[in-house]
């Protein structure tokens, strides 16, 4: 089933009789040549990706509750390719291209919007490394405009300029960044990887992982025991206990990050905002409403809900920035349980058990990397190489110190990146 305008007009003249599944609700097999623990975008585009891609079809993937539960539909929907070091950069390149195709590709609107983020600065020395940031950004083949004061508020008109602690210097551009719908894109993966034959099966929570002589050989579900070849782990806050399965130690630590909507307001955001002096960023949702998040919790978690102190901390940061925003209500928020690893940057990589690889560790960057990382962990788990983008996401850094790519520059602690 394709989507098109006149399908649309179609339905709705006809009282929507006519659609159909999103994707087929599979039933376990005994045996796949593939099986990707986890059913969020990271997991769904791998599968996506390998059926599309490398040819492999015999894939299922596995969800333990439902598709778009879990935290890709947790999240602010930040897409953008804004990172400085190498090894990030290219990655994040290199997912923004596959996100400028990707509602073509998959024919369905995961409503990508290109409105563009502004990252403000608000000293000397933070507009000297934005420099450095939008130089390096320029280097690669990406897009970056250096605003000064009057540039800033020409876009951003609603921002306190005259606050005297945190005083607007300017702000980096970069015009292809913007937001996505975050379950929609689960969505889209599922239906996409299911016309390829990839089985998609729900409410099948992973409770082992079978390796036998050194090699991975399969997984034991709550509906039944399946074999396979080669399992890839995509759990993203729950990695470390799905690998623990496999009786390994990953320096993953699991925060939980806290995002809020508002109600529905007439459009007056129309860019992503990123506040320099306070973990804030904002946008406004196709809705109306405001998303906006902030700072981890900075204590280990597993629970979808963050705390009271760090809504606070937010809405401060939100006042401080735009006072405009207290007159808006936030109707909900929730927690995404998000894997923090040591230097801020992921992993996707072979385990030393033949058959069993990996891909955690997001941190911030979770949500504007689903294609990318889809992208390279198929290609890892197709034909055991790393893709290119993707090369430097080695696990063994942690271990031997060589290749850490900390992009924020705040050191070996999980919470602060």
């Amino acid at each position: 089933m394709r989507f098109s305008g006149l399908r649309v007009l179609r339905e709705g003249l006809t009282g929507n009789r006519g659609w159909q599944a999103q994707w087929r609700d599979a039933t376990p097999r005994a045996e796949y040549d593939v099986v990707v623990i986890g059913g969020g975008g990271h997991g769904l585009a791998t599968a996506y990706y390998l059926a599309r891609n490398h040819g492999l079809t015999n894939v299922a993937v596995l969800e333990k509750g439902y598709l778009g539960g879990g935290n890709v539909g947790r999240n602010t929907t930040i897409v953008r390719a804004n990172y400085f070091l190498p090894g990030n950069s290219e990655f994040y390149s290199h997912s923004l291209k596959l996100w400028e195709g990707l509602e073509a590709e998959l024919n369905y609107n995961v409503m990508h919007s290109q409105r563009g983020l502004i990252n403000l600065f608000h000293s000397d020395g933070q507009r000297d490394a934005f420099v450095r940031r939008g130089n390096a950004m320029r280097n690669r083949g990406d897009d970056a405009i250096l605003l000064d004061r009057a540039g800033v508020r020409r876009h951003l008109p609603y921002l306190d300029f005259d606050n005297p602690r945190f005083p607007v210097y300017g702000g980096l551009y970069h015009p292809r960044g913007g937001t996505a719908r975050h379950d929609a894109v689960a969505w889209g993966y599922a239906r996409a990887a299911s016309d390829l034959g990839v089985d998609i099966i729900q409410n099948c929570e992973v409770t082992g992982i079978d390796i036998a002589r050194g090699a991975v050989t399969g997984v034991q579900t709550t509906r039944g025991a399946i074999r396979a070849r080669k399992v890839a782990i995509v759990v993203a806050g729950r990695s470390s206990q799905v690998a623990a399965m496999a009786g390994m130690r990953l320096p993953i630590e699991s925060h939980v990050l806290q995002a809020f909507v508002t109600e529905g307001l007439k459009p007056c955001v129309h860019h992503v905002v990123s506040f320099g002096m306070g973990h804030f960023y904002i946008s406004q949702s196709d809705k109306g409403g405001l998303v906006f998040g902030g700072d981890l919790d900075f204590y280990a978690s597993y629970a979808a809900r963050g705390n009271l102190p760090m809504v606070e901390h937010v809405m401060e940061a939100g006042m401080a920035l735009m006072p405009m925003i207290g007159n808006a209500r936030v109707l909900r928020s929730w927690g995404g349980i998000m894997d923090m690893s040591p230097d801020g940057s992921p992993v996707i990589d072979r385990t030393h058990i033949d058959g069993l690889f990996l891909n955690c560790g997001w941190c911030y960057g979770g949500f504007k990397a689903v294609p990318g990382s889809g992208w390279s962990t198929a290609h890892l788990v197709a034909t055991g190489e790393p893709h290119a983008s993707a090369a430097r996401f080695r696990l063994d850094r942690f271990e031997t110190g060589r290749g850490l790519m900390d992009e924020e520059g705040t050191g070996a602690q999980h919470n602060l990146h």
